[in-house]
């Protein structure tokens, strides 16, 4: 999975997906409803990473692959939906 750009892609994309989520759905009720802010500052900061990763692999992907600007600025899209790298990645499942 990580020997092709598409892959790494892929591979970044879950990962910054189940940040997503757990930012979401664990560290933002612990800050807000038991006021426990630090779920946050830690789950966000490795969230934050990993979206970083996510947009430098969507670049390179981006020229490899010869992508169009649709494309790509979809799949930045799909990372701040949540959910939206897992259907990203099911789509490119079969370009891998």
């Amino acid at each position: 999975m990580l020997a092709t750009a598409v892959g790494r892609l892929r591979f970044v994309g879950i990962i910054e997906g189940i940040s997503y989520l757990l930012l979401l759905g664990i560290a933002m009720p612990l800050k807000y409803m038991f006021d426990i802010p630090q779920a946050v500052s830690v789950v966000g900061a490795l969230h934050g990473l990993f979206f970083v990763l996510f947009l430098l692999a969507v670049a390179h992907v981006t020229f490899v692959k010869k992508w169009s600007f649709v494309s790509a600025i979809g799949a930045v899209v799909a990372s701040v939906i949540p959910f939206g790298t897992f259907v990203l990645d099911a789509k490119l499942r079969d370009n891998d």
